[in-house]
């Protein structure tokens, strides 16, 4: 890690998120993309929206945290399921209108018992699946996900 990230991640105090929201180019929605890689093995595990309050809740606990447009709230991964995300780094891209948060990942990404939500790759033409199930989505919610 360089000095740059060095004291980004966890907790940051309160006139770092100044600088880091300005650096944000929200959307007309007032939301980002953020897409969540794995420490240490750089696997990209999914892409969720985050909006200016799940920008701020993320850096202030530590905890990822993204923006639900289906149930138009506040969603902390691994709320209903236990898989959390604990924030590593958080970078923003050279345009500001796209996160990286770097994460701690707690069993599967995806909510279809996966790691990555990126488990369909083009072989041959067609998508095939390239990733098996780990965790059986009906333990994680009480029912089953495509």
């Amino acid at each position: 890690m360089t000095d740059a990230t060095a004291t980004a991640p966890g907790p940051a105090s309160e006139p770092a998120f100044d600088d880091v929201i300005a650096a944000i180019a929200f959307n007309a929605d007032g939301l980002v993309p953020a897409i969540a890689q794995a420490e240490g093995s750089g696997e990209i595990l999914m892409m969720a929206w985050m909006n200016r309050e799940a920008v701020l809740e993320t850096l202030r606990t530590g905890r990822v945290c993204y923006w639900s447009r289906s149930r138009k709230g506040l969603w902390r991964k691994g709320e209903t399921s236990g898989q959390m995300q604990r924030l590593k780094d958080f970078r923003v891209d050279c345009d500001g209108d796209t996160l990286l948060v770097i994460v701690e990942q707690d069993g599967v990404a995806c909510h279809t018992g996966r790691r990555s939500c990126f488990y369909r790759a083009l072989r041959d033409g067609k998508l095939a699946i390239t990733q098996d199930v780990e965790t059986d989505p009906s333990v994680l919610y009480g029912h089953t996900h495509k």
